[in-house]
């Protein structure tokens, strides 16, 4: 995402493969997984005689909406962001919670333990100063309070990591979690309004009836609170994205994997595009995006009205994996014009399965004028012998 398409499935699938590990408590993982998890053979698989499908729209309601839908096969609450000291200590983060409702064959039972639905949340801080980031990933059954999510409002937890409104109201919104010396504790502010993304929030990944999710972002959320490192606490400001999708879709069979960007610009706009990548290096015409605007209004991109170039690759030392690593992202019709890169280059989460996942900033023109700023991009579906495109 996880931004974030289909990643939803990949990385809830570690889920299940997890949950004969649990053994009555949450169980947590550092991410030296042997055997990732392959992003295409998981989401092939065809959940339509299980779940719920996404098949026409629907009218949002908040705060009800911001709750879970446990008819659906997956869903996600999804906070990324850029924060700094005010001073001359930069920080990036994602804090993620996955839910996943297996087939109930898996889950009849009379135990307590055998709940409807699992849990698991990635949590990750870039220290961009030293470079070095940080992963963490938890699984729990959604049973005996050990994880869940409140039906009518938001607020999701998976043992002590949460994410929660503070009131009745939804924001401002509280987000949490702890482990090993790195710590989160950020309150956001709503910001700009909710944006829908695809058409009146049907986001459709391919020609599949079904295929398809309910998705919406809140995309520049004012933020501050507090970040530990190894003893020491700073605090921070800067700004923060939220993705919220749920569906029970699955990956198209020449649907290779995906690039997601979520930028933020100095002229108060913001940019969401995410680009399936095909088997045939074609851009698949499902790749789609949005412009919003200072005033919240929205613009959406079809996938020929975004040109993007890869400028340079990154090896993870570890994996062996080729990612992109700068790109020139081009909107015509918008004027848009700009060169990004991240933050740090080794942002490769090595969790159940491995993407690369990171802080980036970027500058270049919109229109007549500068623009410059900060955001967050995804990159699954890559390996050892895939190569980074462009188009």
């Amino acid at each position: 995402m996880s931004g974030r398409e289909f990643m939803i499935l990949v990385k809830v699938t570690a889920v299940l493969l997890a949950v004969q590990a649990i053994s009555g408590c949450s169980e947590r993982s550092d991410g030296n997984s042997d055997e990732p998890i392959s992003v295409g053979n998981v989401l092939r698989d065809d959940p339509a005689q299980a779940y719920t499908r996404v098949d026409e729209p629907r009218e949002f309601i908040f705060p009800a909406d911001h709750g879970p839908h446990n008819e659906y096969r997956t869903e996600w609450w999804y906070f990324t962001g850029n924060i700094n000291d005010g001073r001359d200590h930069h920080f990036g983060y994602q804090l993620t919670f996955f839910r996943f409702r297996p087939k109930a064959d898996e889950t009849r039972g009379p135990s307590r333990w055998r709940p409807e639905q699992f849990y698991m949340a990635h949590f990750a801080l870039t220290d961009i100063n030293n470079e070095k980031i940080h992963t963490f990933e938890r699984f729990s059954r959604g049973a005996a309070g050990l994880a869940g999510a409140n039906s009518g409002k938001l607020q999701v937890w998976l043992d002590d990591w949460s994410a929660a409104a503070t009131s009745r109201e939804t924001f401002p919104l509280r987000i949490r979690a702890r482990e090993d010396r790195i710590a989160l504790d950020l309150t956001l502010q709503q910001g700009k309004a909710v944006v829908l993304h695809g058409e009146d929030g049907v986001s459709v990944k391919n020609d599949e009836p079904g295929n398809a999710s309910y998705y919406y972002s809140y995309t520049r959320m004012p933020t501050e609170g507090r970040v530990g490192v190894g003893g020491e606490t700073y605090m921070v400001s800067g700004n923060s994205w939220m993705d919220r999708e749920w569906s029970s879709s699955a990956l198209g069979r020449e649907q290779l994997g995906w690039d997601w960007f979520a930028l933020q610009l100095s002229n108060e706009h913001e940019l969401m595009y995410y680009r399936f990548r095909r088997k045939d290096d074609a851009v698949d015409r499902f790749s789609y995006g949005a412009v919003v605007l200072p005033n919240g209004r929205v613009d959406t991109l079809d996938f020929d009205q975004v040109e993007l170039e890869v400028l340079d690759t990154w090896a993870s030392p570890a994996s062996g994996v080729v990612y992109p690593s700068a790109w020139r992202l081009r909107v015509p019709e918008h004027g848009l014009d700009i060169s990004i890169r991240p933050v740090v280059a080794g942002q490769e989460l090595d969790l159940s399965f491995r993407y690369w996942e990171g802080a980036v900033e970027f500058e270049g023109s919109f229109g007549a004028s500068d623009v410059d700023g900060r955001g967050y991009v995804e990159l699954t579906g890559y390996s050892t012998t895939s190569a980074p495109r462009s188009g």
